[in-house]
């Protein structure tokens, strides 16, 4: 799916900034594959909802076949589609640092 050429506000109840961000995860039942979206962010709210998406992916079932990946941050850029995002490895290393183990 390719970004609509509106703004996508971040998820966050009452955050008001634009979206700069989609943490997701690669996602297939050995048929097809996608992104399984874990939530669209802005810079403030990243680091609270990679934590967020990083628990849901632990606590998600799956079938037998069903494979589903960490959840990781992508760039939004209008236009794109999902498979052209870049995923942001980088930050998603310094967040996972800055986290405590649970």
């Amino acid at each position: 799916m390719s970004m609509p050429p509106y703004t996508i506000w971040c998820y966050e109840k009452d955050c008001g900034r634009p979206a700069l961000y989609k943490i997701a995860a690669r996602w297939s039942d050995g048929l097809t594959s996608e992104l399984k979206t874990y939530g669209l962010t802005c810079e403030q709210c990243l680091a609270r909802w990679f934590a967020r998406s990083l628990a849901r992916q632990k606590a998600c079932r799956r079938a037998a076949n069903e494979v589903l990946e960490p959840p990781g941050i992508y760039r939004l850029v209008k236009g794109q589609r999902d498979v052209q995002l870049d995923r942001l490895p980088d930050i998603e290393a310094r967040l996972l640092a800055t986290m405590s183990p649970s």
